[in-house]
């Protein structure tokens, strides 16, 4: 576990993920509901009916930062995609062969990355994605972030991320996202 002022950081595997569900939701329904996401509690349900699923993945891990008294401040997982990853099929342009070749080891999948709003400005942002990548052992990191997400698209370019192209992800009625690639080599 890393310390800061005011909370806690820790690297969960699936195991312990799937049992702080509950944490991992919180974080989740309140971060997404806010613009420009404006996910619906239906909405949030849907995503966490299948996160037990998630959990499960053979690579997934996870971090969840927590105040001193365990109220869950912020949350990130994902997983190292596998070979036959559809991450790289939903881009809107495609990319050169050499850059969306996975083997199961290449590319971690940051998947979500969020901190509750009496968090944010604190560095959880940055704590969480040090303690979910810390060791990890790929390439490169991969995500797909809402580019009116203003804050958390800053934040990945100040950690080094570069946008790569654009994708639709969760079908063809999803809002565009910029897709980014961070080199860990």
């Amino acid at each position: 576990m890393t310390h800061q002022e005011d909370f806690v950081t820790e690297l969960l595997d699936g195991r312990a993920a799937a049992r702080a569900a509950d944490a991992f939701g919180l974080v989740y329904a309140e971060a997404f509901a806010e613009a420009p996401y404006d996910e619906t509690e239906e909405d949030v349900a849907a995503v966490f009916r299948h996160f037990p699923d998630l959990t499960r993945r053979p690579a997934f891990r996870a971090a969840l930062a927590r105040t001193p008294g365990g109220e869950p401040a912020g949350m990130a997982y994902g997983w190292t995609l596998a070979p036959d990853a559809v991450w790289w099929d939903e881009l809107t342009e495609p990319v050169p062969a050499a850059m969306r070749r996975e083997d199961g080891r290449r590319t971690f999948g940051l998947v979500e990355l969020a901190v509750r709003a009496p968090w944010r400005g604190r560095g959880v942002a940055r704590r969480l994605h040090a303690t979910l990548l810390d060791g990890v052992g790929t390439e490169r990191v991969l995500l797909n972030v809402h580019p009116e997400g203003l804050a958390a698209s800053a934040a990945y370019r100040s950690w080094g991320y570069r946008k790569i192209g654009e994708a639709r992800p969760r079908g063809v009625d999803a809002d565009l996202h910029d897709v980014m690639l961070l080199d860990l080599r």
